[in-house]
């Protein structure tokens, strides 16, 4: 069975290949702590399911690799 790169039903998705190795902004804004860094890729990613859709990680990705999917009804 192939294995997903990312899982897409995940408040927030990081596109791969927009992240810069080793930048960590997106990381440092979040205030719940909800995205990290792959050690071995350097690449962020999302690693708790947690979010409140506050948007600092998108604003602050100076590649627009962050995008935060927002349910409906917040919108």
């Amino acid at each position: 069975m192939p294995l997903v790169p990312q899982r897409a039903d995940v408040p927030v998705t990081i596109d791969a290949t927009k992240c810069i190795d080793g930048c960590t902004l997106c990381v440092d804004m979040c205030p719940l702590d909800s995205l990290a860094i792959d050690e071995s890729s350097g690449k962020a990613y999302m690693h708790v399911d947690e979010c409140w859709y506050c948007g600092p990680c998108a604003a602050r990705c100076p590649t627009g690799a962050v995008t935060v999917d927002m349910p409906y009804l917040l919108r």
